[in-house]
């Protein structure tokens, strides 16, 4: 090999490292961005005699998102206390195989829209389990997110501070 074609391949191989490194910096930041904004992916839950609680993180916008399950069916649930029921998306309760009951106005921050009640069978959040809770079919909710509002939420005592969440359900011996 030549002393030319050296410093070629050495170039390459620094210019190859520096790409290398830049995807592995931008995955590295990605994550870490993804993990401020929805920290509950596997939300962390502890049972004890008589309860089951599950602990939740504030997202950077002081929300509370968490993963859990409709049904089986994993979804993103964002904690809404302003909220008098569950609220699932119309295309996404179609994915879950909800079905659409009665006809009602609902009012919300956006004004009043029609919503079809609706019953979730089995409702995760951890090791939570909430069985046939009240729900709403919401045709004008956008995206793929589930309001957990107060329907599920009364069931639970939940306390915040210092940006955690802590939700707590209280099991029959």
């Amino acid at each position: 090999m030549t002393a030319t074609t050296l410093r070629y391949a050495n170039r390459v191989m620094l210019i190859v490292a520096w790409l290398a490194a830049l995807l592995l910096a931008t995955q590295f930041f990605a994550r870490w961005e993804e993990r401020r904004e929805h920290p509950n992916r596997e939300p962390l839950s502890r049972q004890g005699e008589g309860f089951v609680e599950v602990q939740l993180a504030s997202s950077r916008g002081g929300h509370y998102l968490l993963d859990g399950q409709i049904n089986g069916q994993r979804v993103t649930l964002l904690l809404d206390t302003g909220a008098t029921a569950v609220a699932v998306p119309q295309t996404l309760a179609a994915t879950l195989g909800l079905q659409p009951g009665a006809t009602l106005s609902v009012r919300t921050a956006n004004g009043t829209v029609q919503a079809w009640r609706t019953q979730i069978d089995r409702l995760q959040l951890g090791a939570i389990e909430l069985r046939d809770v009240a729900a709403l079919i919401t045709p004008a909710m956008e995206g793929d997110q589930v309001l957990l509002g107060m329907s599920a939420l009364k069931r639970l005592e939940f306390t915040q501070r210092d940006g955690q969440l802590l939700l707590r359900q209280t099991t029959l011996p």
